[in-house]
C-alpha cells in the first residue's frame, strides 16, 4: 500500500490543479472580452456593389444610414466579406474646398531704398496711410543723398485682397535678365514682419526666344503688406507690374438627413430628438405657410441630463415677392456633437405654426475606404454601443497614397438605399454576454471551490 501523502503536500497539489483550472479558464475569458468583430454583433447590414480597380474601395456613407450608428464618431461601422471577416479600413471626413479666383488682382507697389553704405540692411521707412490701411506714399526714412539711393526691393500694399494669397505675379522691365532672388515677408502693421520664404522670378532670351518665370507661390495665408527684398540689391528690377492670387474657403460638402418630426414643449417652442448625437453643421425647418416670419433662436444639448446651450439665432422666413417665394429656412451650427434641438419663436412674427415642423440635419460628408481581402459579396455593418473604433489613417491604409492614386480607387455603394429610423430612439442597451458572465462564473466558483478544499485540508491535518 502506498504511503499517503502529507496533508500540506496534498494541500498544494490540490491547489496547483485548480490553479491550472483558472489560468486556463482566464484567457478564454479574456478572448471572450476581447472577442473580434463578427457581423451578429451589428444591428444594421447593408450589401455592398463593387466597381472598379481595387483593391481598395471608396464608399459615401449617406447620413440615412449613419443614424443607425450607436456611436457617434462611427466607431461602430465594418466593413465584411462572405466569410464574415472584417476588412481594414479608414474614415475620411471632407475639408471645406478652396475656391480659386483664376483673375489676378493688380496692387500698388512702392519702392524701398537704402543707402550705398546700408545697402543690405532694412530699409527703414515712412508711410502715409488712409483710414483703411492703403499705402498713399513711401519714402526713405531719413535723408538719402541723389546717385547714393539703392533699390533694396518692393512693398505691395495687398490690403484690398481680403483672402489667403496663394501666387504671386510679377513683371519687370526688360533691361534686366537672368535670375532674380528675393525674400518674402508679410505684416499687417508695416511694423512687425513675418518671413514667408524666398522667391525667385527669371527672364532667359537666346536668339528670338523668351522664357519667363513669373509666378511665385505664396504660402496661402492672408496678409496686408508684403515686402520683397532682394538678394544681391545691385541687380533689383524695376517692376512694372504686381499681381496676386488668393483663394477663399469654399462650400463644405454636406450629408442631409431625411426629415425628421418634432415635438412642441409650448406654443412657440419646439424640441427635436436626433436618433444619435451627431456633429451638425446645419440645420432646416419645413416652413409650410407662406408669408411666415419667425425670429428664432435655436439651442442644443448632448442628451436629456445636459443644460441647454445657445447655438446661434436668427430671421427665419418664408415670404412671397413678385409671385414668387422668398425662404431662409436654415441655421448653422458649429460642429458640436447634439442629440436634440430646441428653437423658441417669436409669436410676434407669427410663428410656425400650432404644431412641430419637420427638420432635416447635416453633417460633414463621410467616406469609408476599405482593403478587400477574402471572398466576396461584402457588406457594411453598423450599430454597436460599446465596440471599439478599428479605424486606420488613410495614409496607414493605402501605403504611398498619393492624390492621384487615391482619385483611382475602386468605388463602393449600397446595394439597397437606407431607410430613415424613428425620429426617437433610446440608446440600445448591451444585452446580457452569458458567455462572458458564464466564465466569470466558473472562475468565481473555482475560486470558492478552492478556498474550501483548503479549509478542509486544514482542518484534516489538525484532527490528525
Amino acid at each position: 500500500m502506498m504511503p499517503r501523502s502529507p496533508p500540506l503536500i496534498r494541500l498544494s497539489l490540490i491547489t496547483s490543479a485548480v490553479l491550472s483550472v483558472l489560468l486556463s479558464a482566464a484567457p478564454l475569458a479574456h478572448a471572450q472580452v476581447q472577442t473580434e468583430d463578427l457581423p451578429d454583433d451589428f444591428t444594421h447590414h447593408t450589401p455592398l456593389t463593387l466597381s472598379g480597380e481595387g483593391p481598395w474601395y471608396r464608399l459615401e456613407l449617406p447620413l440615412a444610414l449613419q443614424l443607425n450608428a450607436r456611436q457617434s464618431n462611427l466607431n461602430d461601422v465594418r466593413v465584411f466579406n462572405a466569410d464574415g471577416q472584417a476588412q481594414p479600413y479608414a474614415l475620411t471626413f471632407s475639408q471645406p474646398a478652396r475656391e480659386e479666383d483664376q483673375t489676378p488682382v493688380a496692387v500698388k507697389w512702392f519702392a524701398l531704398y537704402n543707402s550705398d553704405d546700408a545697402k543690405d540692411a532694412e530699409p527703414k521707412i515712412r508711410v502715409e496711410r488712409t483710414t483703411t490701411g492703403t499705402l498713399v506714399e513711401v519714402l526713405p526714412q531719413g535723408e538719402i543723398e541723389a546717385g547714393e539711393e539703392i533699390l533694396r526691393g518692393w512693398l505691395l500694399d495687398t490690403s484690398a485682397i481680403h483672402g489667403p494669397l496663394d501666387r504671386l505675379v510679377l513683371d519687370w522691365s526688360t533691361e534686366r535678365e537672368g535670375f532674380q532672388r528675393f525674400s518674402i515677408e508679410a505684416s499687417d502693421d508695416l511694423q512687425h514682419w513675418r518671413r514667408w520664404g524666398e522667391g525667385q522670378v527669371a527672364r532667359l532670351s537666346f536668339a528670338d526666344e523668351l522664357v519667363e518665370q513669373r509666378v511665385v507661390t505664396l504660402p496661402g495665408r492672408n496678409a496686408r503688406y508684403l515686402r520683397l527684398l532682394w538678394t544681391t540689391p545691385q541687380t533689383a528690377p524695376t517692376l512694372t507690374s504686381a499681381q496676386l492670387i488668393s483663394t477663399r474657403p469654399g462650400v463644405m460638402p454636406l450629408s442631409w438627413s431625411p426629415s425628421i418630426n418634432g415635438s412642441v414643449e409650448k406654443p412657440g417652442v419646439y424640441v427635436w430628438q436626433l436618433p444619435v448625437a451627431l456633429p451638425l453643421e446645419r440645420m432646416k425647418v419645413a416652413i409650410a405657410q407662406p408669408n411666415s416670419l419667425a425670429p428664432a433662436t435655436l439651442y442644443g444639448r448632448r442628451d436629456n441630463t445636459a443644460p441647454w446651450q445657445l447655438i446661434d439665432s436668427g430671421l427665419l422666413y418664408r415670404l412671397t415677392q413678385n409671385g414668387q417665394d422668398v425662404v431662409q429656412d436654415e441655421m448653422e451650427l458649429p460642429g458640436n456633437v447634439v442629440q436634440q434641438l430646441k428653437l423658441e419663436v417669436d409669436d410676434r412674427g407669427g410663428g410656425l405654426g400650432n404644431d412641430a415642423p419637420t427638420l432635416s440635419f447635416a453633417v460633414r460628408a463621410t467616406q469609408l475606404v476599405f482593403l478587400a481581402r477574402g471572398a466576396p459579396p461584402y457588406s457594411l455593418a453598423i450599430g454597436n454601443a460599446t465596440i471599439k473604433g478599428a479605424n486606420l489613417p488613410l495614409s496607414t491604409l493605402v501605403p504611398g497614397g498619393t492624390p492621384e492614386k487615391l482619385a483611382a480607387l475602386g468605388s463602393a455603394k449600397l446595394s439597397v438605399t437606407p431607410v430613415s429610423v424613428p425620429t426617437v430612439a433610446a440608446p440600445l442597451a448591451a444585452g446580457p454576454d452569458w458567455k462572458r458572465i458564464g466564465l466569470w462564473g466558473v472562475l468565481v466558483l473555482g475560486v470558492i471551490f478552492l478556498g474550501w478544499m483548503a479549509i478542509g485540508t486544514l482542518r484534516t491535518s489538525r484532527l490528525k
